[in-house]
């Protein structure tokens, strides 16, 4: 019999986050809004084939999907930080059915070209660009903190739910009705998505006095993401994998067309086999956890995709491809999972959004760079060839890239809001800047090559927070007196440095002081830059 103090430690069941009314509405709209979007992306694929028989057509419809997504998804995180979430989320999703509103009309009226389909299809990358690092921004203000991770897993799932019917019903709608319906029902889609969110009474944000400008912002977020050398493992492995495995993706119609004799029904089919698959997938996952890491589960997903991809090009009988399909959507979620996972585990609250937009800009870069480059391909050697080399190269660099151990995520990276407010004789504005902070430290000669490794790592977090330079010196008069510098742009930024700090930081710190001498704390200065004209009016107040 568990006592009082396990039940209240067992975790929240996995359909618990649907308890919370907000959640479950917009959770709901979501998955209707993302299953017309799968059946748009189905007529668009589909119909990009009967206007043009160019490999090279084929895939620039996928690439335009994507690539504004490499291009836009950093600035799409820092807007999610800045401006009211709800009200952009509406913006973007009148957008987005403006868009499907117009391919209904061109395609209504026969005017619709593969120019206008792949032109549409970029705008509409834009919207998903916008949309994708605010939806997942919102989650943590819908939930209960206990309930956030199940509350990820759902979203995950009500994407493959999506992915499972969205596809399979736009396919029939596309050869039952044509692309017009096909698009109409896409639109109405967006109705519900935003009166969801016009229902959604998000309360005002407190303004801290601290908030962050577009460029700050933007600016801290590139930051952190060059000195966070865990991040660029996940970067290297994500952009590695999606590059080999969008042959698949971007080749697909041509796949069911040339290749399998099929319709566009059978191609919608197709992908619900990837969505069907992809929920299996997540099934297995847990137990898939309890046997390998992630590195492991990575490998095993290239693997999968690689076999999917390389039986294929054998042309096999459509009920098989039905079922490679859906092998192939088993493999895609394990990588999804796992690599956003990792992502998600090593980036702190503060800097979240930005750091997995840059993640959004790998992967989907790495999609649309693929998807145009293996259209090439196909374009002079076949289809059957181009998925052969994708799946021969996934396996060989899945096997390569093994060896780059992805981060096991396992740090406490809260706050820890140990560092002292900095003294001040008088109140600074927030905008003066730069900032030099100085520690100085008193180092026996024996501990410096010790020392020096622990401010290296050190480094690293004060590059993270906010400093963009920093510097490690010795006083040559007093060698045992060692000065510990790094600038910051602004006060402002050096306050929220003081937040940022997480109790992983607070240890890699605590490594570092432990070589300092002397019972008191290593003491730490703050200067301010000095305005030419303010010196001047100072030394004029003083000759007067």
């Amino acid at each position: 019999m568990n006592s009082p103090a396990s039940a209240l430690a067992k975790p929240p069941g996995s359909f618990a986050p649907l308890r919370q009314p907000v959640f479950a509405v917009l959770w709901a709209a979501t998955v209707l809004g993302n299953i017309g979007s799968f059946m748009r992306d189905v007529a668009s694929s589909w119909l990009v084939t009967d206007l043009s028989a160019s490999p090279a057509a084929v895939a620039l419809v996928q690439t335009a999907a994507t690539l504004p997504i490499f291009l836009l998804a950093i600035p799409a995180g820092v807007l999610s930080d800045i401006l009211d979430r709800r009200r952009f989320l509406i913006f973007v999703q009148l957008v987005l059915a403006a868009v499907s509103g117009t391919l209904l009309v061109l395609s209504h009226t026969g005017a619709l070209t593969v120019e206008y389909l792949i032109a549409l299809t970029f705008v509409g990358g834009i919207g998903a660009a916008l949309m994708g690092p605010t939806w997942q921004s919102i989650v943590p203000e819908l939930v209960p903190r206990a309930e956030l991770k199940s509350a990820v897993a759902l979203n995950s799932l009500g994407i493959n739910i999506a992915r499972s019917i969205g596809p399979a019903a736009g396919g029939l709608l596309l050869a039952s009705f044509g692309a017009a319906l096909t698009y109409g029902v896409d639109v109405l889609s967006y109705v519900f998505v935003i009166a969801a969110l016009l229902w959604w009474r998000r309360p005002a944000a407190a303004d801290s006095g601290l908030s962050e400008n577009f460029l700050g912002a933007f600016r801290a977020g590139l930051r952190y993401t060059r000195a966070s050398r865990e991040l660029h493992v996940v970067l290297l492995r994500a952009a590695v994998f999606f590059l080999y495995a969008s042959a698949v993706w971007a080749l697909l119609p041509l796949v069911a067309r040339q290749m399998l004799g099929g319709s566009a029904g059978f191609y919608g089919l197709l992908l619900g086999a990837v969505g069907a698959g992809a929920i299996l997938g997540a099934v297995l996952l847990p137990r898939l956890r309890a046997r390998l890491d992630a590195d492991g589960l990575v490998l095993l997903a290239s693997l999968i995709a690689a076999a999917v991809m390389g039986s294929l090009v054998l042309a096999p009988p459509q009920w098989l491809a039905v079922g490679l399909l859906l092998l192939l959507g088993v493999g895609w979620i394990i990588a999804l999972t796992t690599l956003n996972g990792v992502a998600q585990s090593i980036l702190p609250n503060w800097v979240r959004g930005r750091g997995l937009a840059v993640y959004l800009t790998v992967f989907n870069g790495a999609m649309a760079a693929g998807s145009l480059g293996w259209g090439l391909v196909a374009q002079q050697i076949g289809v059957p060839m181009t998925l052969l080399a994708g799946a021969l190269g996934l396996a060989l660099v899945a096997i390569g890239f093994h060896r780059v151990r992805l981060p096991a995520g396992e740090a406490d990276l809260q706050p820890s809001n140990h560092w002292p407010e900095p003294l001040v004789a008088e109140s600074v504005a927030h905008d003066r800047g730069p900032v030099m902070v100085q520690v100085e430290y008193r180092i026996r000669k024996e501990d410096r090559a010790a020392f020096v490794q622990a401010m290296q790592r050190l480094s690293m977090e004060r590059r993270r927070d906010g400093a963009y330079a920093w510097g490690i010196t010795e006083d040559a008069a007093e060698p045992e007196r060692v000065m510990e510098w790094f600038l910051v742009e602004s006060w402002a930024e050096h306050l929220r440095q003081h937040r940022r700090v997480s109790h992983a930081d607070a240890d890699v710190q605590a490594e570092a002081f432990r070589f300092h001498l002397g019972p008191e704390r290593p003491v730490v200065h703050h200067f301010l830059a000095l305005e030419a004209r303010s010196a001047a009016a100072g030394d004029e107040a003083a000759l007067t």
